[in-house]
Order: structure tokens, then C-alpha cells, then sequence
């Protein structure tokens, strides 16, 4: 499951979102501060770095019907990695409300870190 929360005070590091990464069969959580300007071909090399190399090659992929994702990145990667791609129905509650529940789980993490990050919260993540 993959989602964004975005919004976020821009840090020292350029980051101003934070792309949401949820391994279904492990429950496993992925946070990774990124950029809402940053081109496909970098979200396709950073999902590549920091979740396959993790996680390996995925079977399966769901994904929401955001447009950042729906066409030119889910397609290449898809094909480049031999998965097979699924969209999600919107409001599905089987695919949302995972990746929903991490969501508000980090947001109120965030909320209540804000002021010791001094602008820098993405130097929590890793």
C-alpha cells in the first residue's frame, strides 16, 4: 500500500512529504521523506533502493489511483521489475484503510515531535 502525506514544513534537506509505504504480508511501515517535485524516474530509483532492496522483488502491487502514480511510474516499474500491477477502487476499505491507519498513526507522531524537530524532521527517519 503506498499513499503521501504531504504538506509538511519544507527541512533543511529540501523534503516536504513524507511517501508511505505499507508491506501488506508483514504489516511493515516505510517512511521516506521526498519532494513533491521530484520526477518519476527518482521515485522508481528510490522505491527500488530502499523497499526491493529490502523486500525484494514484489508478486503483487496495490496501489490507490493517485495521479502521481497511475501512469508513467507504476507502468515502467512494473514492467522493468515483471509485476503485475492492480489498482485499487477508491474508498475500498480493504486496500485504504491499512495505509490510512499508518497515516494518522504518523501524523499524530509528527504533531507531537514538531517542535523538537526544528524544521528538520526528516532527520528522525532513518
Amino acid at each position: 500500500m503506498m499513499d503521501f502525506v504531504v504538506g509538511l514544513p519544507r527541512t533543511l534537506h529540501g523534503y516536504n512529504s513524507i511517501w508511505v509505504i505499507v508491506d501488506r504480508l508483514t504489516k511493515s511501515a516505510h517512511f521516506l521523506p521526498v519532494n513533491t517535485t521530484y520526477s518519476m524516474n527518482k521515485y522508481a530509483e528510490l522505491y527500488i533502493r530502499e523497499i526491493v532492496r529490502l523486500h525484494g522483488i514484489p508478486v503483487f502491487i496495490v496501489s490507490d489511483r493517485d495521479p502521481r502514480f497511475t501512469l508513467v511510474f507504476w507502468r515502467s516499474l512494473h514492467r522493468a521489475l515483471g509485476t503485475k500491477l492492480a489498482f485499487s477502487t477508491a474508498f475500498h476499505p480493504r486496500t485504504d484503510s491499512q495505509s490510512d491507519r499508518v497515516i494518522q498513526n504518523l501524523e499524530d507522531l509528527l504533531r507531537a515531535c514538531v517542535i523538537d524537530f526544528d524544521g528538520s524532521w526528516d532527520s528522525n527517519f532513518h
